[in-house]
Protein backbone atom coordinates (compact mmCIF):
# COMPACT_ATOMS: atom_id res chain seq x y z
CA UNK A 1 0.00 0.00 0.00
CA UNK A 2 1.29 3.37 -0.86
CA UNK A 3 0.22 5.70 2.17
CA UNK A 4 0.49 9.98 2.04
CA UNK A 5 0.39 11.74 5.20
CA UNK A 6 0.16 15.28 5.02
CA UNK A 7 2.24 16.22 2.43
CA UNK A 8 3.17 19.53 1.81
CA UNK A 9 5.57 21.01 -1.13
CA UNK A 10 5.78 24.48 -2.61
CA UNK A 11 7.85 25.76 -4.86
CA UNK A 12 8.74 29.74 -4.41
CA UNK A 13 4.94 31.42 -4.46
CA UNK A 14 3.51 28.17 -5.39
CA UNK A 15 2.10 25.92 -3.62
CA UNK A 16 1.73 22.89 -5.41
CA UNK A 17 0.57 20.34 -2.52
CA UNK A 18 -1.08 21.34 0.29
CA UNK A 19 -0.91 18.47 3.06
CA UNK A 20 -2.40 15.66 1.04
CA UNK A 21 -3.23 12.44 2.89
CA UNK A 22 -4.38 9.30 1.16
CA UNK A 23 -4.13 5.40 0.85
CA UNK A 24 -3.63 3.62 -2.43
CA UNK A 25 -4.65 -0.28 -1.78
CA UNK A 26 -2.78 -3.33 -3.38
CA UNK A 27 -4.37 -5.09 -6.42
CA UNK A 28 -6.40 -1.91 -7.16
CA UNK A 29 -5.69 0.81 -10.14
CA UNK A 30 -6.27 4.39 -8.46
CA UNK A 31 -7.58 7.28 -10.67
CA UNK A 32 -6.15 10.55 -9.62
CA UNK A 33 -7.77 13.55 -11.69
CA UNK A 34 -7.45 17.53 -11.69
CA UNK A 35 -7.45 20.78 -13.00
CA UNK A 36 -3.98 21.99 -14.84
CA UNK A 37 -1.67 22.73 -11.77
CA UNK A 38 -3.76 20.88 -9.02
CA UNK A 39 -0.58 19.22 -8.60
CA UNK A 40 -0.83 15.73 -9.90
CA UNK A 41 2.62 15.54 -11.32
CA UNK A 42 4.03 16.68 -8.20
CA UNK A 43 2.47 14.28 -6.44
CA UNK A 44 3.73 11.74 -8.15
CA UNK A 45 6.97 12.39 -8.51
CA UNK A 46 6.49 12.87 -4.40
CA UNK A 47 5.82 9.32 -4.28
CA UNK A 48 8.10 7.96 -6.64
CA UNK A 49 10.95 9.64 -4.69
CA UNK A 50 11.90 11.77 -6.88
CA UNK A 51 11.14 15.05 -5.11
CA UNK A 52 11.36 14.96 -0.88
CA UNK A 53 7.85 16.29 0.50
CA UNK A 54 9.05 19.60 2.49
CA UNK A 55 6.26 18.57 5.25
CA UNK A 56 4.57 14.94 5.61
CA UNK A 57 6.02 11.67 4.04
CA UNK A 58 5.41 9.02 2.06
CA UNK A 59 5.52 5.45 2.81
CA UNK A 60 5.65 2.30 0.28
CA UNK A 61 4.71 -0.89 2.05
CA UNK A 62 5.50 0.69 5.16
CA UNK A 63 9.13 1.64 4.07
CA UNK A 64 10.19 5.58 3.75
CA UNK A 65 10.52 6.03 0.01
CA UNK A 66 12.57 9.20 0.26
CA UNK A 67 16.41 8.31 -0.70
CA UNK A 68 15.15 4.18 0.21
CA UNK A 69 16.53 2.26 -2.81
CA UNK A 70 15.19 -0.61 -1.22
CA UNK A 71 11.10 1.24 -1.24
CA UNK A 72 11.78 3.03 -5.00
CA UNK A 73 13.07 -0.74 -6.67
CA UNK A 74 8.62 -1.38 -6.20
CA UNK A 75 7.78 1.80 -7.88
CA UNK A 76 8.21 3.15 -11.55
CA UNK A 77 7.28 6.39 -12.39
CA UNK A 78 6.14 7.02 -16.18
CA UNK A 79 6.43 10.79 -16.84
CA UNK A 80 3.35 12.87 -18.85
CA UNK A 81 6.58 13.45 -21.59
CA UNK A 82 9.01 10.06 -22.06
CA UNK A 83 12.27 10.62 -21.07
CA UNK A 84 15.10 8.58 -23.07
CA UNK A 85 18.72 9.24 -23.53
CA UNK A 86 20.16 11.01 -26.79
CA UNK A 87 20.14 8.74 -29.74
CA UNK A 88 18.50 5.74 -27.68
CA UNK A 89 16.66 3.03 -29.53
CA UNK A 90 13.93 0.93 -27.49
CA UNK A 91 16.42 -1.63 -26.93
CA UNK A 92 19.15 0.75 -25.44
CA UNK A 93 16.38 2.09 -22.57
CA UNK A 94 15.47 -1.82 -21.90
CA UNK A 95 19.63 -1.97 -21.00
CA UNK A 96 19.07 1.11 -18.73
CA UNK A 97 15.58 -0.10 -17.32
CA UNK A 98 17.53 -3.25 -15.98
CA UNK A 99 20.44 -1.24 -14.72
CA UNK A 100 17.80 0.13 -12.32
CA UNK A 101 15.07 -2.45 -11.79
CA UNK A 102 16.63 -5.98 -11.12
CA UNK A 103 13.48 -7.67 -12.16
CA UNK A 104 13.47 -5.79 -15.68
CA UNK A 105 11.75 -8.95 -17.62
CA UNK A 106 14.08 -8.46 -20.92
CA UNK A 107 12.68 -11.43 -22.83
CA UNK A 108 8.72 -10.05 -22.33
CA UNK A 109 10.21 -6.65 -23.20
CA UNK A 110 11.49 -7.98 -26.74
CA UNK A 111 7.98 -9.76 -26.81
CA UNK A 112 6.13 -6.90 -26.35
CA UNK A 113 7.65 -4.51 -28.96
CA UNK A 114 7.33 -7.15 -31.46
CA UNK A 115 3.35 -7.73 -30.63
CA UNK A 116 3.03 -3.62 -30.37
CA UNK A 117 5.04 -3.40 -33.99
CA UNK A 118 7.75 -1.09 -32.63
CA UNK A 119 11.09 -1.79 -34.35
CA UNK A 120 13.65 -2.09 -31.32
CA UNK A 121 16.66 -0.79 -33.13
CA UNK A 122 15.17 2.29 -34.31
CA UNK A 123 15.96 5.47 -33.03
CA UNK A 124 13.57 6.25 -30.28
CA UNK A 125 13.65 10.48 -31.38
CA UNK A 126 12.29 9.51 -34.66
CA UNK A 127 8.80 7.80 -32.90
CA UNK A 128 5.81 9.80 -32.90
CA UNK A 129 4.22 11.19 -29.59
CA UNK A 130 2.26 7.90 -29.42
CA UNK A 131 4.59 5.57 -30.50
CA UNK A 132 7.72 6.94 -27.49
CA UNK A 133 4.19 6.44 -25.00
CA UNK A 134 4.00 2.85 -25.67
CA UNK A 135 7.81 2.55 -25.23
CA UNK A 136 7.56 4.11 -21.75
CA UNK A 137 4.54 1.59 -20.52
CA UNK A 138 6.04 -1.36 -21.73
CA UNK A 139 9.37 -0.13 -19.83
CA UNK A 140 7.17 0.87 -16.93
CA UNK A 141 5.13 -2.85 -17.45
CA UNK A 142 8.27 -4.88 -17.61
CA UNK A 143 10.54 -3.25 -14.93
CA UNK A 144 7.85 -5.70 -13.23
CA UNK A 145 7.75 -3.37 -9.65
CA UNK A 146 4.60 -3.43 -7.86
CA UNK A 147 3.17 0.17 -8.14
CA UNK A 148 3.52 1.76 -11.60
CA UNK A 149 3.01 5.76 -11.65
CA UNK A 150 1.41 6.85 -14.81
CA UNK A 151 1.33 10.70 -16.03
CA UNK A 152 -1.19 11.05 -18.55
CA UNK A 153 -0.15 7.32 -19.95
CA UNK A 154 -3.30 7.14 -22.51
CA UNK A 155 -2.45 10.81 -24.22
CA UNK A 156 -1.11 10.79 -27.65
CA UNK A 157 -2.55 7.09 -28.10
CA UNK A 158 -5.13 6.37 -30.51
CA UNK A 159 -8.12 4.47 -29.78
CA UNK A 160 -6.80 1.07 -30.23
CA UNK A 161 -3.52 1.41 -28.28
CA UNK A 162 -5.75 2.91 -25.54
CA UNK A 163 -7.34 -0.55 -25.17
CA UNK A 164 -4.24 -2.10 -25.79
CA UNK A 165 -2.66 -0.46 -22.64
CA UNK A 166 -6.26 -0.95 -20.51
CA UNK A 167 -6.22 -4.48 -21.24
CA UNK A 168 -2.30 -5.15 -20.65
CA UNK A 169 -2.98 -3.30 -17.04
CA UNK A 170 -6.09 -5.49 -16.25
CA UNK A 171 -3.59 -8.70 -17.38
CA UNK A 172 -0.91 -7.67 -14.94
CA UNK A 173 -3.27 -7.16 -11.82
CA UNK A 174 -4.67 -10.80 -12.47
CA UNK A 175 -1.55 -12.17 -12.94
CA UNK A 176 1.11 -10.53 -10.47
CA UNK A 177 1.27 -8.21 -7.46
CA UNK A 178 0.43 -4.76 -9.24
CA UNK A 179 -0.87 -1.37 -8.66
CA UNK A 180 -1.08 1.46 -10.88
CA UNK A 181 -1.80 4.74 -10.09
CA UNK A 182 -3.11 7.21 -12.87
CA UNK A 183 -3.56 10.73 -13.06
CA UNK A 184 -5.44 11.81 -16.19
CA UNK A 185 -7.36 14.78 -17.15
CA UNK A 186 -9.69 12.10 -19.23
CA UNK A 187 -12.43 11.57 -16.44
CA UNK A 188 -13.92 9.10 -19.53
CA UNK A 189 -10.36 7.14 -19.26
CA UNK A 190 -10.50 7.41 -15.50
CA UNK A 191 -13.83 5.24 -15.31
CA UNK A 192 -13.07 3.07 -17.88
CA UNK A 193 -10.13 1.34 -15.80
CA UNK A 194 -9.96 2.47 -11.95
CA UNK A 195 -11.33 1.38 -9.06
CA UNK A 196 -10.47 4.12 -6.79
CA UNK A 197 -10.68 7.61 -7.44
CA UNK A 198 -9.22 11.10 -6.18
CA UNK A 199 -9.73 14.16 -6.79
CA UNK A 200 -6.84 16.87 -6.23
CA UNK A 201 -7.58 20.67 -6.72
CA UNK A 202 -5.48 23.57 -5.51
CA UNK A 203 -2.90 21.05 -4.47
CA UNK A 204 -5.68 19.39 -1.70
CA UNK A 205 -7.27 16.15 -1.98
CA UNK A 206 -10.96 16.55 -2.30
CA UNK A 207 -11.69 12.86 -1.80
CA UNK A 208 -10.98 9.49 -2.54
CA UNK A 209 -13.36 6.94 -2.80
CA UNK A 210 -14.29 3.81 -4.03
CA UNK A 211 -15.76 4.48 -7.62
CA UNK A 212 -18.56 2.01 -7.49
CA UNK A 213 -19.28 2.79 -3.76
CA UNK A 214 -19.67 6.80 -5.04
CA UNK A 215 -22.25 5.64 -7.91
CA UNK A 216 -24.39 3.52 -5.22
CA UNK A 217 -24.98 6.54 -2.80
CA UNK A 218 -26.08 9.50 -5.69
CA UNK A 219 -28.38 8.85 -8.55
CA UNK A 220 -29.53 10.73 -11.65
CA UNK A 221 -33.38 10.81 -12.15
CA UNK A 222 -35.66 12.32 -15.29
CA UNK A 223 -39.30 12.34 -14.23
CA UNK A 224 -42.48 14.56 -15.55
CA UNK A 225 -44.48 15.56 -12.14
CA UNK A 226 -47.60 17.51 -13.09
CA UNK A 227 -48.54 18.85 -9.92
CA UNK A 228 -46.61 21.93 -8.63
CA UNK A 229 -46.85 21.67 -4.97
CA UNK A 230 -45.63 18.22 -5.26
CA UNK A 231 -42.63 19.21 -7.21
CA UNK A 232 -41.78 21.62 -4.52
CA UNK A 233 -42.23 18.78 -1.73
CA UNK A 234 -39.48 16.28 -3.58
CA UNK A 235 -36.88 19.18 -3.79
CA UNK A 236 -37.41 20.10 0.07
CA UNK A 237 -37.70 15.77 1.09
CA UNK A 238 -34.61 14.79 -1.00
CA UNK A 239 -31.01 15.97 -0.97
CA UNK A 240 -30.94 17.11 -4.54
CA UNK A 241 -27.42 18.00 -5.59
CA UNK A 242 -28.06 19.45 -8.87
CA UNK A 243 -31.71 20.38 -10.10
CA UNK A 244 -32.60 21.41 -14.12
CA UNK A 245 -36.37 21.73 -15.69
CA UNK A 246 -36.40 22.23 -19.40
CA UNK A 247 -40.74 22.26 -19.93
CA UNK A 248 -42.37 19.60 -18.05
CA UNK A 249 -39.02 17.27 -17.91
CA UNK A 250 -37.30 17.65 -14.47
CA UNK A 251 -33.45 16.13 -14.13
CA UNK A 252 -32.11 15.86 -10.56
CA UNK A 253 -29.37 14.66 -8.73
CA UNK A 254 -29.94 13.34 -5.99
CA UNK A 255 -27.74 11.42 -2.57
CA UNK A 256 -29.50 8.42 -1.14
CA UNK A 257 -29.76 4.93 -2.30
CA UNK A 258 -31.37 3.72 -5.39
CA UNK A 259 -34.71 2.97 -3.47
CA UNK A 260 -35.08 5.72 -1.48
CA UNK A 261 -34.66 8.20 -4.19
CA UNK A 262 -37.36 6.42 -6.78
CA UNK A 263 -39.72 5.77 -3.30
CA UNK A 264 -39.82 9.92 -3.04
CA UNK A 265 -40.64 10.15 -6.73
CA UNK A 266 -42.89 7.78 -6.90
CA UNK A 267 -45.02 9.44 -4.07
CA UNK A 268 -45.46 12.68 -6.23
CA UNK A 269 -47.49 10.62 -8.48
CA UNK A 270 -45.00 11.70 -11.74
CA UNK A 271 -46.10 11.07 -15.40
CA UNK A 272 -42.91 9.40 -16.01
CA UNK A 273 -39.74 8.70 -14.03
CA UNK A 274 -36.71 6.60 -14.92
CA UNK A 275 -33.05 6.39 -13.31
CA UNK A 276 -30.27 7.22 -15.52
CA UNK A 277 -26.31 6.22 -15.90
CA UNK A 278 -24.53 9.17 -13.96
CA UNK A 279 -21.03 9.91 -15.56
CA UNK A 280 -18.00 10.18 -13.29
CA UNK A 281 -17.82 13.57 -15.10
CA UNK A 282 -20.90 14.09 -12.98
CA UNK A 283 -20.32 12.52 -9.19
CA UNK A 284 -17.06 15.00 -9.65
CA UNK A 285 -19.56 17.73 -9.91
CA UNK A 286 -22.20 16.82 -7.12
CA UNK A 287 -19.24 15.98 -4.90
CA UNK A 288 -16.93 18.97 -5.38
CA UNK A 289 -20.50 21.69 -4.80
CA UNK A 290 -20.92 19.83 -1.73
CA UNK A 291 -17.53 20.51 -1.03
CA UNK A 292 -18.29 23.87 -1.30
CA UNK A 293 -16.24 24.58 -4.03
CA UNK A 294 -17.23 26.73 -7.11
CA UNK A 295 -17.79 24.05 -10.44
CA UNK A 296 -16.98 27.13 -12.75
CA UNK A 297 -13.84 27.14 -11.15
CA UNK A 298 -13.03 23.13 -11.74
CA UNK A 299 -12.15 21.95 -15.85
CA UNK A 300 -12.91 18.57 -16.26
Amino acid sequence: MIKIDNVSMRFDEIQALDHVSAKMQNGSIFGLVGTNGAGKSTLLRVISGVLKPQEGSVTVDDKPVWENPAAKERVCFIPDTAWFYPNATSLGMMEYYHLLYPRFDVKRYQEMLAKFDLDPRRKLSTFSKGMKKQVSVLLGVCANTEYLLCDETFDGLDPVMRQAVKSLFASEIMNRDFTPVIASHSLREIEDICDHVGLLHKGGILFAKDLDEMKLRIHKVQCVIPDAALEKELHEELEILQYDKRGSLLTLIARGTRDQVLRKVQEKQPLFCEILPLTLEEIFISETEVAGYDIKNLVF
